[in-house]
C-alpha cells in the first residue's frame, strides 16, 4: 500500500526522523489526542520507525566494512555493497 502523505520520510535525516518519532511517542502517551488523530499520527510513526530502522542498517553495514589491524588500528574500508 503505497504512502503518498509520507513521501518526506524517506527523505528525513536519522536525526530528524526520530525527534519527530518522539513527539509522536509523547503525544500518544498523553492520551489527549483525538481517537482518528491518534491513528493518522500513529501511521506517521510507523513510517518514521522504518525510516529510522532503514538508516541504522545502512550505518552498521558501513561500520562493519571498515577494517581493522590486529591492534584495532583502522586501516582502511572495503566497498559497501549497497542495495
Amino acid at each position: 500500500m503505497a504512502e503518498p502523505s509520507y513521501a518526506d520520510v524517506k527523505k528525513l535525516s536519522f536525526e530528524r526522523a526520530i525527534e519527530e518519532l518522539e513527539t509522536i511517542v509523547k503525544r500518544l502517551e498523553d492520551g489527549k489526542v483525538p481517537l482518528e488523530e491518534s491513528v493518522a499520527i500513529y501511521e506517521r510513526g510507523e513510517a518514521l520507525k522504518r525510516r529510522c530502522d532503514e538508516l541504522l542498517r545502512h550505518a552498521e553495514a558501513r561500520v562493519d566494512k571498515i577494517t581493522t589491524d590486529s591492534n584495532g588500528k583502522v586501516t582502511g574500508t572495503e566497498p559497501l555493497d549497497v542495495e
